[in-house]
């Protein structure tokens, strides 16, 4: 059976991830399964990320758990707050989290697969180390979501295709099995997976969710309102879709969070051509007056500022975050962009060109080679540059100029557009910039 020593870091990450730009922890955390929190620490309002762990595109999840947090969505600091060796019942892996702050303690609820599948440990600090995690009994899937609604009444919600919550207890660790109510939103009338996310606003109560509802895969966040905790909801659509992300995408979830009198959607992207590997992002949104939250779509900037497009090559690996790509082509766990075949597109959102760029400069590795199309608009619009690229033996990297042309100053997408022989391995791309 696997044990995991028990470690507390918490570091200020390195400039490379402080940037609110999406992933938020670029290449250096894969964080999945999203669940924001806010709460007040030492007078200053923090947001936190609770997730699951990757660690190999052949598994999901691991045995760990991260938290990060930030107070301003540009910086962000945290590292490892428990592990399974805190669960002395079931050291399986750790699946989808979620944290709540009851009388200064903080409740940790985990999953895992096999007997007892849900737990919580307790922490006097946000970070943890959070310990001594136990079985909530009566609660027998996955993802787990806490709520304290307006009286102090803490709810627990979990499950698969068929949504269950029950009252938590005041010990805020188990729950009374004589409130479960199952059914309050399913896979038939609302789309559900998994991955459920609860919380309130102006009244009404909303459900966050995995949602089946496009291509038989939750590779979208749905939601569903309703003006009673446990139903009846009515499914009320996408918040986002993460399709594109990477040629395996499978899944999602996340949650919606309101943070200094903004909201936010943070979800996940899968990388390296996996189902997993997979990396927390972010996007802002809108609650309408009418209780509506307009679908968004993935970009590169999140919640930070648009890319810039003149950073010298290697100051940020701005291929890795690339957010729609189509074909085989996919980011690898150095932020490159690799496995690029005949007609794959990568795309960009957004840079701020400040001044019309006259140059790009990509720096790459050649295999089959190829032609590189670069585009200023995210779906359609004339091209503005273009890049022969040789063969190569797809280890040494080049350089490659190419003069740009009709790109206006503004903040704008940037998409590529490959070509090259079918079935063939073309090029990795390390990293571009803009002069």
């Amino acid at each position: 059976m696997r044990r995991i020593l028990l470690t507390v870091a918490m570091t200020m990450l390195t400039s490379s991830m402080a940037m609110a730009q999406n992933p938020i922890l670029l290449n250096r955390a894969y964080n999945s399964d999203p669940q924001a929190r806010v709460w007040t620490i030492d007078g200053t309002p923090t947001l936190f990320v609770y997730g699951s762990k990757d660690e190999d595109p052949s598994y999901y999840c691991s045995g760990k758990y991260d938290v990060f947090s930030t107070v301003d969505m540009i910086h962000w600091k945290g590292g490892q707050s428990f592990t399974s060796e805190e669960i002395r019942y079931n050291d399986e892996a750790l699946y989808a989290p979620d944290c709540i702050e009851k009388d200064g303690k903080y409740y940790l609820f985990y999953s895992q697969p096999g007997p007892d599948p849900e737990g919580t440990a307790v922490a006097d600090s946000p970070y943890g180390p959070f310990i001594d995690g136990k079985p909530v009994e009566h609660a027998n899937q996955i993802d787990p979501s806490v709520f304290i609604d307006d009286d102090g009444q803490a709810w627990m919600f979990w499950g698969q295709f068929s949504a269950k919550c029950a009252k938590l207890n005041p010990d805020m660790r188990s729950i009374d099995p004589s409130t479960i109510k199952d059914g309050i939103i399913t896979e038939a009338d609302h789309h559900f997976h998994e991955g459920i996310q609860a919380f309130k606003h102006n009244g009404t109560y909303y459900l966050v969710f995995a949602d089946i509802s496009r291509r038989g895969m939750p590779t979208c966040l749905g939601y569903a309102t309703s003006n009673s905790v446990t139903g009846p909801y009515t499914y009320r659509g996408v918040i986002i879709d993460n399709f594109g992300c990477d040629p395996a995408v499978w899944n999602n979830h996340g949650s919606v969070v309101k943070f200094k009198d903004k909201w936010y959607v943070f979800y996940h992207r899968s990388s390296q051509g996996s189902n997993t590997m997979r990396q927390s992002c972010v996007e802002p949104i809108k609650i309408l007056p009418d209780g509506s939250i307009p679908e968004v779509e993935m970009t590169s900037t999140g919640a930070g500022k648009p890319l810039d497009p003149y950073l010298a090559i290697g100051s940020d690996p701005v291929a890795g975050r690339a957010c729609y790509l189509t074909g085989h082509s996919r980011i690898n766990g150095k932020g490159e962009l690799e496995s690029i075949r005949d007609n794959d597109t990568a795309a960009w959102r957004d840079f701020d060109f400040k001044e019309g760029p006259r140059k790009m400069i990509i720096s790459l590795r050649p295999k089959a080679g190829g032609v590189i199309e670069v585009y200023s608009e995210y779906l359609y619009g004339a091209k503005v540059a273009s890049f022969e690229v040789p063969e190569g033996d797809g280890k040494t990297i080049i350089t490659l100029e190419a003069d740009i042309d009709n790109v206006p100053a503004g903040v704008r997408p940037i998409r590529m557009r490959f070509h090259g022989k079918e079935d063939h391995d073309l090029f990795t791309i390390s990293a571009f910039r803009f002069q």
